[in-house]
C-alpha cells in the first residue's frame, strides 16, 4: 500500500531547504558558500530558521530514502536496484555536472569572484573547476548513491538478520538511538567540504533501512508523537540559544551533543507526526511529490542568480532581493525540470530520467 506520508515528507522538506537556501545565500552569520549579508541589520535574527533546520532536514530525507530502498528491495532485484540509483542518483552529480550544472558552477565563482585570479587559466581548465564546483545541492545524491551501493554489500552479509531485529525496535530503542547518532556524528567527516558526512548521514539510511521501513516501528513512533514532539523542541530550543551566531555547519558544533540530538528527536518526530496525520494525498501534493527531484535539483540556480545579478551589486533593497530569490527558487526550478524533462539525453543526464515510452516519461 502507497506510504503518501513519506512522500508528503520529501517535498515538505525540500521546501524547507528552499526557504533554508535563500537565507543561507545573505545570512548574517558569516557561514561561508553564500553572497553574505545585504543588509544594514547588526544581528539578523530570522537566521534562526537555519538552525532550527540545519541538524535534521537532510539527516530526515536520509532516513527516509532508507525506509523507500527497502520498499523498493522487496520487489526488485539488487541489480535493479543497483542500475536504477546509478542511473537517477550517479548520472545527473557526475555526467550532469558537464552538461549543465557548469552553469551553477559558473554563478557560484562569479558570487567569490573566483575568476579574477583565474585569469591566465586556460578555459578548459576553467570548464571542468566550473563543472566540479556547480556540485552544490548534488552532494545529497552523491552520497545517497553511496549509501545504495553499500547497501548491497551490507545485505549480502547480514543476511536479513539486521531487519528482523530492527523490527523490534521499542521507543526505548528508538530513543537510544540518539546516542548512535551522535556517535556517527565523529566520525567519517570531510574536511573544508563539511556537508559530506558519510558516518552522521549513513548511520541514518541504514537505520530508515534495516529499523523504520517496518510498520510494527511507525506503530510505535505513532503513539509517542507528543513525546518526541516535546523532545525534539526542548533540544532544538536549547541548541538555537547556545549556538546562535557560530558556524553551525562545521565542527565542533555539528558533533556536539546537542547538534546530533536535536537531528534525531526532530526527525522521530516528523516522521511519526506524518505517519499519523499525513498519510494521504491530493492533487497538489501529487503535483508536488512529482516535481521534488527537479525542485531540488535546480532550486539554487535560481537563488544564486539573483544574489549575482541583484543582492551582489547591492542596488536593490535587501526585503526586495530576499523576496525574489525566494520566487526565483521555485520558479527557475519548475520551470527548468518542465523543459529538460521533454528533451531527449538532457533528461537523463540531468534528471536520470530513462527514454520516452508510449508518450509517458518514467
Amino acid at each position: 500500500m502507497k506510504k503518501y506520508y513519506l512522500d508528503n515528507i520529501r517535498w515538505v522538506t525540500v521546501v524547507l531547504v528552499v526557504i533554508y537556501h535563500v537565507l543561507y545565500m545573505y545570512n548574517g552569520e558569516d557561514i561561508l558558500g553564500g553572497l553574505g549579508k545585504i543588509t544594514a541589520l547588526d544581528v539578523q535574527y530570522y537566521d534562526i530558521f537555519l538552525y532550527a533546520v540545519y541538524p535534521w532536514f537532510m539527516l530526515l530525507l536520509f532516513l527516509i530514502s532508507g525506509i523507500c530502498s527497502r520498499y523498493y528491495l522487496d520487489n526488485h532485484t539488487a541489480k535493479e536496484f543497483a542500475k536504477s540509483r546509478t542511473r537517477k542518483l550517479l548520472i545527473p552529480s557526475t555526467i550532469g555536472l558537464f552538461v549543465f550544472q557548469f552553469i551553477q558552477g559558473y554563478v557560484s565563482m562569479s558570487i567569490s569572484d573566483a575568476f579574477d585570479s583565474m585569469q591566465e587559466v586556460p578555459g578548459v581548465i576553467k570548464y571542468f573547476i566550473m563543472a566540479l564546483s556547480g556540485t552544490g545541492v548534488l552532494w545529497y545524491i552523491q552520497l545517497l548513491w553511496l549509501f545504495s551501493m553499500v547497501l548491497l554489500l551490507v545485505r549480502k552479509i547480514e543476511k536479513d538478520r539486521l531487519c528482523e531485529l530492527g523490527g523490534k525496535a521499542n521507543i526505548i530503542a528508538i530513543l537510544l538511538m540518539t546516542v548512535v547518532i551522535w556517535g556517527a556524528a565523529q566520525i567519517f567527516n570531510t574536511p573544508v567540504v563539511v556537508v559530506y558526512r558519510f558516518g552522521y548521514y549513513g548511520v541514518a539510511y541504514m537505520l530508515g533501512y534495516f529499523v523504520f521501513s517496518h510498520d510494527e516501528v511507525i506503530e510505535t513512533l505513532k503513539k509517542y508523537f507528543v513525546l518526541m514532539f516535546v523532545l525534539a523542541a526542548g533540544v532544538g530550543i536549547s541548541f538555537c540559544a547556545v549556538y546562535f551566531g557560530k558556524n553551525y555547519a562545521d565542527a565542533p558544533i555539528n558533533k556536539s551533543v546537542l547538534f546530533a540530538g536535536f537531528g534525531w528527536l526532530m526527525s522521530m518526530a516528523i516522521l511519526s507526526g506524518a505517519s499519523k496525520y499525513a498519510d494521504k494525498q491530493n492533487a497538489f501534493t501529487a503535483w508536488m511529490s512529482k516535481n521534488n527531484f527537479g525542485l531540488y535539483v535546480f532550486h539554487y540556480l535560481g537563488i544564486s542568480t539573483v544574489a549575482l545579478l541583484l543582492g551582489k551589486p547591492g542596488n536593490l533593497p535587501a526585503t526586495m532581493v530576499y523576496t525574489i530569490s525566494l520566487i526565483a527558487g521555485f520558479v527557475v526550478a519548475y520551470a527548468l525540470n518542465a523543459v529538460i524533462s521533454r528533451i531527449p539525453f538532457f533528461r537523463w543526464a540531468v534528471l536520470g530520467i530513462k527514454k520516452e515510452r508510449k508518450n509517458d516519461v518514467s
